[in-house]
């Protein structure tokens, strides 16, 4: 294990780099003068001159890149160009929020992904497997904007149900404010009892966290069912059914085991990707997380936000695939980490 630990540590850090180096040569390309963004577009040559000068960008890339690496690493991400406050108060402040959406959006997809997944191998061509086909497609084929604007459209629009936008009512602001304790609001309401809040939340998670579920369930059912109908072929289901073992046991027990590890691999990536695909479902339901504030950098050419979010979800990909090759060694013994 500390073999395998230090050498993903490494192999981690190569990637960290290299993502550093890509992201800082290609936000230097991109022709948009930061210096605008950070004075307004009727600034004097001379304001603009000193804004470069304050944000090191009168000097080469070699030097910018060194000097960024070096705050980097000591924790120093540079200063918001847009909000003009450090970019690590910016990203951690709105991080509790993006994660509480994508934990809410993940616990579901694996709850009905893999439930959806083992009714479609257990039915195998049968009239559920084909409704349960049909909608794994088109939860992956969907676009995630396109699907929140149309659950705001129906389910709020026309049904009344759930919330349309934001974390909260503006008015529990007044009403039962939620105290800040872990900065989720459904475990900051639980903690310190406040139903309310509770429910004022989770009225408000619901539609967003459908939209972002959307995609892993259909990865996740179809990966779930692939897995399930060849491990039900093999010989130690067969055999388990001839000893008279109940076929709930020998479905949900034994072959449910066999064939969760490639459906935690994909889990694992599915993970990954909504949380940079939670942007798109952050701006659309007005999600007050990273997504805004990733949005709201690029327009700006704010270069050191824009770099402090892919560093954390590069960090993110590697810190995922990490625990998913450990769990994987935990379900199935015979996988060996290396």
């Amino acid at each position: 294990m500390r073999r395998f630990l230090f050498r993903r540590a490494a192999a981690a850090a190569a990637v960290l780099l290299g993502t550093t180096v890509v992201t800082f040569v290609l936000a230097r390309i991109v022709p948009a003068d930061p210096a605008l963004a950070y004075l307004g577009p009727k600034a004097r040559p001379e304001q603009i001159a000193e804004i470069h000068h304050q944000l090191g960008l009168d000097r080469s890339l070699p030097v910018q890149y060194v000097n960024y690496l070096g705050g980097l690493v000591r924790g120093d991400w540079g200063i918001s160009i847009g909000t003009k406050q450090p970019v690590t108060s910016e990203i951690f402040g709105r991080l509790p929020a993006t994660l509480e959406l994508l934990a809410a959006a993940m616990t579901v997809a694996l709850v009905l992904g893999i439930g959806l997944g083992v009714i479609a191998a257990v039915r195998r061509q049968r009239l559920a497997d084909h409704v349960i086909r049909m909608l794994a497609i088109g939860g992956v084929s969907m676009p995630a904007f396109w699907l929140g604007l149309l659950l705001q459209v129906t389910v709020f629009g026309q049904l009344g149900l759930f919330a349309l936008t934001g974390r909260n009512d503006p008015d529990l602001e007044f009403t039962d404010p939620i105290q800040e304790i872990t900065g989720f609001h459904l475990v900051d309401a639980l903690l310190t009892g406040n139903a309310a809040g509770f429910t004022d939340t989770l009225t408000h998670l619901v539609l967003p966290a459908l939209t972002l579920a959307a995609y892993p369930i259909g990865v996740i059912a179809r990966m779930t069912r692939a897995s399930m109908i060849e491990v039900l072929a093999a010989d130690h289901i067969r055999a388990a059914r001839a000893y008279g073992l109940r076929e709930r046991m020998t479905v949900g027990r034994i072959a449910l085991r066999g064939a969760l590890p490639p459906v935690v691999t994909v889990a694992g990536l599915t993970l990954a990707y909504s949380l940079t695909g939670a942007f798109f479902v952050e701006v659309v339901f007005n999600w007050p997380g990273l997504g805004q504030f990733a949005a709201t950098a690029l327009l700006n050419a704010d270069y050191p936000a824009i770099m402090g979010v892919t560093v954390l979800g590069a960090a993110a990909y590697i810190l995922v695939n990490l625990a998913v090759d450990i769990v994987q060694a935990r379900l199935d013994p015979r996988v060996r980490l290396a």
